[in-house]
């Protein structure tokens, strides 16, 4: 008997296409996306931001949008409804120019917004508010990140027992290393019961972790990737919430993500002087040509290029990369591309490297979306050394453009890369174990080496790489199946599944 469609609550602080900082805003659209494809009724909730200016084809909800706070508290904002591209769901952005007429989502010049507690406090109360309003009721609400940890917690407290109460939550976490940690001050502006501040829901040092009240009240919970669901559960990697994790293993899951291969697909890119396929890569040797242009590098199409597309943050491990230059440069026939900013003892580490070595080292400050493109194109290896990586997006780019990774063992770089062997007809790339600069000297060697003694086997790599399904079509089911079965864990435990199964 086929199953009747969901009623599915997206609940995001950034969702791609409309505003991004990072891959949250990806799998909030592309979940989006698929499931209005699939036939379930979508919904979205997420501020609209400064940056953002309503377009003629969306449109604004009649009346004030009350948000209800503590101490009976009503604020009146405004919401504005737009469909998401390619798809039947609705995307209602929440204008409050108070907390949300900001160019930055989560940053200021001086760090993060002093106010985000109540910003996303705000979020989740609007969610919940826009429901009751609405009298809609999903079956599923999808939460992402701390921004949106108190919706589990309102369910389980002010909406417990209300037809919005048989809500299951779904809480994915996508970064644990931020938790949304605030004073106590923050449950008296959002209207929650004092009962929630206790160390088994979101008390930890006497202050509430967001995070951890999301993890702790959403009916299940999902990460960005197997390996790294298995990561946070230790204290390496549990950002001291891995006891509580540990507690709620049987409720979570990780999930890899896909790509967006309309957007990133070597054989449709617009962004590219010539399009290619695993089939004919033609055009993969002169995008190689362009990007040496674009970026001062010599024009050797026989010489391999590494490159790295990276915010630069201790994260993302390429301050290895930037120590063990020169000794790649003395030692390897080889060329090194960058695209990325961040640390800016490390953006002038990187632009002295390529002072140092013109023609060889190319170096880019800042974000460009065609050039990201184009790096992934032309490159011949792309070197991904993160000390973690919850799943990592730019490594399956690379496999698609036939751009093989070199990525460090974490989380999803394990779930995505496969392991060259020598010998073997197998792997899509190579991985070294160690955060250290030796051993990506090690990884970068073994890749040069390959290309240039083991041709057939480099060839055979790229098109095991090129022929893997990235899309989000496999991932976008095994959501799916998450949220059928957050559904009837909550509705059993509220004792209602039989009923429910009786109606459907």
């Amino acid at each position: 008997m086929p199953q009747a469609p969901l009623k599915i609550l997206q609940v995001a602080p950034e969702v791609a296409p409309f505003s991004k900082v990072g891959g949250l805003a990806d799998v909030a659209g592309a979940l989006t996306k698929e499931m209005s494809r699939a036939g379930h009724d979508v919904r979205v909730i997420t501020p609209l931001y400064g940056f953002l200016k309503p377009s003629e084809d969306w449109t604004a909800e009649p009346g004030a949008f009350s948000v209800h706070l503590g101490g009976k508290r009503e604020e009146f904002s405004r919401l504005w409804k737009a469909t998401y591209p390619g798809s039947d769901a609705q995307v209602f952005f929440i204008e409050y120019a108070r907390y949300y007429d900001r160019h930055e989502i989560y940053t200021g010049p001086w760090g993060g917004h002093s106010d985000n507690n109540e910003r996303f406090a705000f979020l989740s109360r609007a969610a919940i508010d826009y429901c009751r309003s609405r009298q809609w009721y999903p079956d599923v609400i999808h939460c992402h990140d701390w921004t949106t940890g108190l919706v589990p917690v309102y369910l389980n407290t002010t909406e417990y027992g209300t037809p919005l109460g048989r809500a299951a939550s779904v809480f994915t976490i996508h970064n644990l290393m931020h938790q949304g940690i605030f004073g106590r001050e923050i449950l008296d502006f959002a209207g929650l019961p004092p009962d929630v501040f206790r160390p088994d829901n979101l008390e930890s040092m006497g202050l509430v972790n967001m995070m951890k009240g999301g993890i702790y009240n959403s009916t299940k919970i999902t990460t960005v990737s197997p390996h790294y669901a298995s990561e946070i559960q230790g204290p390496e990697y549990g950002c001291g919430l891995n006891h509580v994790l540990k507690y709620r293993a049987g409720d979570l899951i990780g999930i890899i993500n896909g790509i967006d291969t309309d957007e990133w697909n070597p054989a449709t890119d617009k962004h590219l002087p010539a399009t290619f396929s695993a089939r004919d890569l033609s055009g993969k040797a002169v995008c190689k040509r362009k990007l040496q242009e674009k970026l001062g590098l010599e024009h050797k199409p026989e010489v391999p290029v590494f490159c790295a597309v990276a915010r630069l943050f201790e994260q993302k491990g390429l301050d290895l990369l930037a120590e063990i230059v020169p000794w790649i440069m003395s030692e390897m026939k080889i060329q090194i591309a960058l695209l990325g900013a961040g640390d800016g003892r490390l953006e002038q580490a990187f632009l002295d490297l390529q002072a140092r070595y013109p023609g060889r080292v190319g170096v880019y400050i800042g974000y460009n979306n065609a050039l990201a493109h184009l790096m992934e194109a032309g490159s011949d290896f792309f070197v991904m050394p993160s000390r973690f990586e919850p799943c990592g997006l730019n490594q399956m780019y690379s496999m698609a453009y036939g751009t093989l990774p070199i990525v460090r063992s974490t989380g999803g770089l394990v779930d995505t890369v496969e392991q060259y062997v020598e010998g073997r007809q197998r792997g899509t790339g190579f991985r070294f174990e160690e955060a250290s600069a030796k051993a990506l000297y090690y990884a970068i060697g073994w890749a040069c080496s390959t290309w240039y003694d083991r041709p057939e086997d480099y060839r055979m790599l790229q098109q095991n790489a090129m022929g893997r399904d990235l899309s989000w079509t496999y991932s976008a089911q095994k959501y799916l199946d998450v949220y059928h079965w957050a559904r009837d864990a909550r509705l059993q435990g509220l004792g209602l599944l039989e009923r429910a199964q009786h109606d459907g």
